[in-house]
């Protein structure tokens, strides 16, 4: 086969010869994989082939080695792990020759194909000369050669954790990238592989930035490089400096003042992108010190592992005015484009940043500045000065905040109106949005809104929603926060008499012919479920008119009219919005007897509604109908059994979902809210529901993230059937125990603990719903036999000490579960297990108000149990 016409269609614009092009590879490579792979490292490093068909064949070999789903990169690593060990050296020595190619794009494109290779062999000690053979390439003349070399230490170091490379290859990897750093390199491509490459490996330098003079030279030599005339190099050595900031926070202290000076050059004159990145530094210093405050509450004592050096509080001075000065460098176009990022934006979010760090400090450094520039007749000026009002407003303690607002409230509402300007009215309407965030509700003594004020507030939102869309959107966000202030108030709301005058308004927005250009559509819908899910009593009537209005919306949507692509994606989220808003309005409403009882009304052509959207197949709009069914189930009770004859195919689907793995895990929350609903009346759908549950938890291709919910919705089901589960017990305990056992080894990082706890707890959950499901059932003695392992499992969990509080809670309860319904059989048990007592006597004197009352609850069953 001539892989390099292949290649070269595979590229074709006529998509008869590509399509056959990309079949002839398939096949190729299903029928001989080493051959495939062979030929196509061939191609890469043969000089005389087209470069179009060596970028390629690099690409595909890249794709061989790697893919985003976990369970498609595991099989793509074992399939290259079972591979002949001589015809993978081959493919790797043509890859290594590849590397002095003077074709750019093939030597970068090998780079990631090394690295790929790399990220496979090196964790099981393969491929141990790999390291060495860069490294003497380092020293290469010619220059392309350096440059591909560094950058394959680069990606290398990406690929590749810390503990596979030992501490000897560390230090040469660094030597030679800071050398190839260094002001004496002549070749700028090399110099920016190499200040790219550092990046990677910082996480690789603990013990090179533990030993003094290896740091001072390193933090020398990234000085050094954002001077560099050039400016990629600059952007790249600014990002090391961010992420030095991170990793190394704790050795800072020498070169914090140097590093102050380079980054405020930088701000003030150098390019966007450097500057950028310049400004990065010190948020990324402000999230660190904000971290370490809020974990130990600001008291150190002097032998204190993890110090706050207060460099944000020691730059304040100097920082705060560096930042200021940012805020007039807006760009005239930056509100339409939802993604933009500019030294403005950058300067403001970190001047946030610093003022939730320092708190008070901050607000005499930026008042006077406000007070200097919210007047000046250049627009730059005035939304400079409310850009900065607005970003320091969470931080401060609302005493120091509020006379201040007080003030500039009515200024404010003024300029909304007023302002010539559209950048000025944005960025008012959005510190508006902060004041009503951050200032209002029960933590705040002096009230913000008053009865006088609040009509003018309201009238200025409404007015604000009709301009052009970035405001609208932005005045919705003010009104969203407004809501949200007066949730579960207990008092009546101040903005109960503008209720229907506020929805009336919001249903405009979603109805303007511009709204489809921005996000206004989705802003004026969540500000409606907020303003109906945080009202009162009161406006209960109004909320029930809103029924039959957001029903008709969501009918016209399915109409049949022919669509385009386009439209029908905006169709589509135009009914996850509807359905989204249903959801809110059916939860207000369920959640008191006389509103229920109205609601019912609908309920049946609700429910006709979300079966017809199920049949438009589209994933967003599935997540949110069956968010919304959820709802209806629980409002509705057992009388939400009529609809699961024609519902059960589409919670099937949901259930088999493993692409769209978000609806698969709100489909399985759902399962549990019906179980609650319908309680024994579910049995008929039970064997469908447990065998699909059973299969998704052994498919190493659904995410694991839906696997916790999995757990849980046994317990959910269990409790709804009681002992019926009985057919189910052998294989729900079976997959629990393996659960259970696997998340007792797992150590790792920060996200595997999250994962670990939210796992354990979905287990726990389980455990304690098929205890409850079994009480006093003649039944119950098919539980013991699981009681060992279950007692096993809290000591594995309680020893392990990195739980969080909600699996503290549910673990107690598990004890207390146990107790309760094995009775005496669970004494002689629970007595000998290693650590039930103390696990006990810890959750009874926790500070968690819902532990402690577990713990009490358990303390009261284990006794009972104990006593008989």
């Amino acid at each position: 086969m001539e892989v390099t016409q292949v290649l070269f269609n595979a590229q074709s614009i006529d998509g008869t010869v590509r399509k056959n092009a990309e079949e002839s590879l398939k096949q190729f490579q299903e029928q001989n994989l080493p051959g495939f792979l062979l030929s196509l490292s061939g191609e890469l490093a043969n000089e005389e082939k087209p470069i179009e068909t060596r970028k390629l064949a690099g690409l595909i070999l890249k794709n061989a080695l790697d893919a985003k789903e976990q369970h498609r990169k595991f099989e793509l690593v074992q399939r290259w792990l079972s591979l002949d060990a001589t015809g993978k050296s081959q493919i790797k020595a043509c890859l290594l020759q590849t590397l002095s190619s003077p074709v750019f794009d093939a030597h970068s494109t090998t780079s990631q194909v090394i690295a790929k290779v790399a990220g496979i062999e090196l964790p099981q000690k393969q491929w141990p000369e790999l390291i060495g053979s860069l490294l003497s390439n380092v020293h290469q003349i010619p220059a392309y050669a350096k440059q591909a070399t560094l950058e394959t230490l680069g990606y290398l170091c990406e690929e590749v954790s810390p503990d596979v490379i030992d501490q000897d290859q560390v230090n040469k990897i660094l030597t030679a990238v800071v050398q190839g750093m260094s002001a004496s390199e002549g070749n700028i491509d090399v110099r920016l592989a190499a200040t790219r490459a550092l990046y990677n490996a910082l996480g690789f330098a603990q013990a090179n930035f533990s030993n003094d003079m290896e740091r001072d030279y390193i933090m020398r030599v990234v000085c050094e490089a954002t001077l560099s005339p050039e400016v990629r190099i600059r952007q790249a050595a600014f990002e090391c400096l961010v992420s030095i900031s991170s990793t190394y926070y704790e050795k800072l202290t020498p070169y914090i003042q140097d590093i102050f000076n380079i980054t405020s050059k930088a701000v003030r004159e150098d390019e966007e992108p450097v500057a950028l990145q310049a400004i990065e530094f010190w948020s990324s210093i402000c999230d660190e010190e904000i971290d370490i405050l809020e974990e130990y509450g600001g008291e150190f004592t002097g032998d204190s592992d993890v110090p706050c050096f207060y460099f944000i509080k020691k730059a304040l001075p100097a920082l705060v005015p560096m930042l200021l000065e940012t805020l007039l460098k807006q760009e005239e176009d930056q509100d339409q484009d939802e993604g933009a990022w500019n030294i403005a934006m950058a300067g403001g979010t970190c001047l946030g940043l610093v003022a939730q760090t320092v708190g008070d400090d901050i607000v005499p450094l930026v008042v006077p500045f406000v007070e200097e520039n919210i007047t000046k007749p250049d627009w730059r000026q005035r939304e400079a000065a409310t850009y900065a009002f607005g970003s320091i407003l969470d931080g401060p303690s609302p005493e120091n905040l509020i006379p201040l607002v007080n003030v500039a409230l009515t200024f404010m509402l003024s300029a909304l109106t007023k302002d010539p300007n559209s950048h000025v009215k944005d960025t008012t309407a959005w510190a508006l949005g902060r004041i009503f965030e951050f200032l209002l509700g029960s933590a705040v003594d002096l009230p913000i809104i008053t009865q006088a004020n609040c009509q003018q507030i309201v009238t200025v939102l409404l007015q604000s929603m009709k301009d052009t869309p970035n405001v609208a959107e932005k005045a919705c966000g003010a009104l969203y926060f407004l809501a949200q202030g007066y949730e579960g108030e207990g008092e009546p709301s101040p903005l109960t008499p503008f209720f229907q005058e506020i929805v009336q308004s919001l249903l405009t927005v979603t109805h303007r012919e511009d709204v489809g250009d921005s996000r206004l559509r989705t802003a004026a819908y969540e500000t409606l479920n907020e303003v109906v899910r945080c009202s009162t009593v009161e406006t209960a009537p109004l909320v029930l008119q809103l029924v039959p209005v957001i029903m008709m919306e969501l009918h016209n949507t399915l109409e049949g009219q022919k669509l385009s692509s386009d439209e029908r994606e905006k169709q589509s989220e135009l009914q996850g919005l509807l359905c989204g808003c249903l959801q809110v309005i059916i939860q207000k409403l369920g959640a008191s007897e006389p509103t229920k009882y109205v609601f019912m009304q609908y309920a049946d052509q609700i429910m006709g509604l979300f079966l017809r959207v199920f049949a438009c197949r589209s994933a967003t709009v599935h997540e949110e109908a069956m968010l919304a069914i959820g709802a209806l189930a629980y409002a509705t009770g057992a009388d939400f059994a009529k609809y699961m004859p024609e519902f059960y195919r589409y919670l099937e689907m949901g259930l088999q979902n493993f692409e769209e793995y978000q609806v698969c895990a709100v489909t399985v929350g759902v399962v549990g809210d019906i179980s609650r609903a319908l309680e024994e009346k579910i049995v008929p759908y039970c064997d469908g529901i447990m065998t699909q549950l059973l299969k998704n938890l052994s498919s190493n291709q659904l995410h694991r993230s839906v696997k916790p919910p999995i757990f849980s919705c046994f317990g959910d089901i269990a409790l709804a059937v009681g002992e019926y589960f009985e057919k189910y017990l052998m294989w729900a305990m079976s997959a629990l125990q393996s659960a259970a056992d696997l998340s007792t080894h797992i150590a790792g990082d920060d996200e595997l603990v999250e994962y670990t706890n939210s796992l354990r707890n979905g287990i726990l959950e389980a455990y304690s719903g098929i205890f409850q499901g079994f009480k006093n059932s003649p039944k119950t003695q098919l539980l013991i036999p699981y009681a060992p392992h279950i007692l096993q499992f809290l000591d594995g969990i309680y020893m392990e000490k990195d739980m969080d509080d909600m699996v503290m809670k549910t673990a107690i309860g598990v004890l207390g579960d146990l107790a309760d319904t094995l009775g005496n059989h669970a004494s002689s048990m629970i007595q000998q297990s290693v650590s039930s007592k103390d696990f006990l006597n810890e959750c009874l004197s926790s500070e968690d108000l819902l532990v402690k009352e577990s713990a009490q609850w358990a303390k009261l069953a284990i006794s009972r149990a104990i006593s008989v």
